[in-house]
């Protein structure tokens, strides 16, 4: 299934987003397991797929880079995953790069959900930085870890574990593993589409590593190239723009995995920007308003206030997902709305009083027509006389 939205990213505890929506467990254990295995990792080698951003392409991956790099400042939501990928990928701006290590040693253990707090540990390994007593907070944490599925994360992390298990030693881990991953590689696999795409853009990513570094093969012959090539036709149109998607697939447009982390080297980065081709100014436009038909729609069983509202808005064109709600909210109290940051951007999180509740696995699911969007409330734009339906629904 492909991700429906990017509150289900979140509330699951996939930091990074998966396939199901529902594979926060194996997530976790992931998360957890990586940092344990890299303190042996330095003397394992994994086979990898071979593709490449042709020279001609590469200042499209420095110029998401760069804006990767931008979002960081001293007011925004410190985020491991572009941690990760600034050290993975080699940071060109290093100020940026010792702020966000600096907020996350600082940051407040006592509200992360597990898969939060193993990639903060994940980000700080990468700075070469010593989490402290984040580990042991975190192995606490995980002895109450539930089952679940597997994904690209697990993926990464099984690979790490099958390759560090001596032939003819622990034979019996050694082929409980060798399942597994065949069956996570096989979960990956049924989701590779024919332009190389797996799942959807933004869970591409990840899964790429995944299958570059994985000993099993996937069912499905995947061409690591043709992935590639549509990921940078894709940045090309301007698809990755918001940091944590960037954050996913720079890795991969660098040829690196999570696997690598305990090779980075800490010395400075970059230090100077790359030379970026100019963008062309926004020319001033007169274009009229563009209609935006929004539908707020509750019909939960189990919930006490039902509705089903629509409201045509009109908003400049160009304008994203958030100022649509913003001017409905204004006309009409019912549609008021309610926020939260997450490492994904700015979530829904409440409409007409109405609020998501992880114990019961509710959620605003945003949805153009009948088709889920997979971007945020602040990043999406649509288009005129565009339906937008937030439908409150669980996952």
């Amino acid at each position: 299934m492909q991700i429906s939205s990017i509150r289900e990213r979140e509330v699951n505890g996939s930091v990074h987003g998966t396939y199901t929506g529902q594979e926060s467990g194996m997530t976790w254990f992931t998360l957890h397991i990586l940092p344990l295995l890299w303190a042996a990792a330095g003397t394992s080698t994994w086979t990898r797929s071979s593709c490449s951003v042709p020279l001609a392409k590469q200042s499209l991956v420095d110029g998401i880079q760069v804006l990767m790099e931008n979002s960081v400042t001293s007011s925004a939501h410190p985020n491991p995953s572009v941690l990760i990928a600034m050290n993975l990928a080699g940071a060109y701006n290093v100020e940026a790069q010792k702020l966000l290590t600096d907020k996350l040693m600082a940051s407040d253990t006592a509200d992360l959900t597990i898969g939060q707090l193993a990639l903060i540990i994940m980000a700080l390994n990468s700075s070469c930085r010593d989490p402290g007593n984040k580990v042991s907070i975190l192995q606490r944490q995980m002895e109450t870890w539930p089952p679940s599925n597997t994904g690209a994360m697990a993926t990464l992390a099984l690979t790490c574990m099958y390759n560090k298990i001596p032939e003819g030693s622990e034979e019996g881990y050694r082929i409980l593993f060798s399942q597994v991953l065949e069956e996570a590689v096989k979960n990956i696999s049924m989701r590779i589409k024919d332009n190389g795409i797996i799942g959807d853009i933004y869970s591409t990513g990840l899964a790429m590593q995944a299958l570059s570094v994985t000993p099993k093969q996937p069912n499905k012959e995947w061409n690591c190239q043709k992935t590639m090539d549509t990921i940078l036709t894709e940045i090309e149109h301007g698809k990755f723009h918001n940091p944590m998607s960037i954050a996913q697939i720079l890795p991969s447009l660098k040829g690196k995995t999570y696997l690598d982390v305990p090779h980075v080297s800490c010395s400075p980065g970059h230090e100077v920007q790359p030379t970026l081709p100019n963008q062309p100014s926004p020319v001033p436009t007169t274009a009229p308003n563009i209609t935006v038909i929004y539908t707020i729609n509750n019909q939960l069983r189990g919930v006490e206030l039902f509705f089903n509202e629509t409201m045509d808005v009109s908003v400049k064109p160009g304008s994203v997902l958030l100022v649509v709600l913003e001017e409905a909210q204004r006309r009409n109290s019912m549609f008021k709305f309610e926020t939260t940051m997450t490492s994904w951007g700015l979530v829904v999180s409440s409409i007409n009083n109405v609020a998501e509740n992880v114990q019961e696995r509710t959620y605003w699911q945003f949805l153009n027509g009948k088709t889920p969007l997979n971007e945020g409330v602040a990043d999406y734009k649509p288009s005129d006389h565009e339906h937008i339906t937030a439908n409150f629904t669980r996952y």
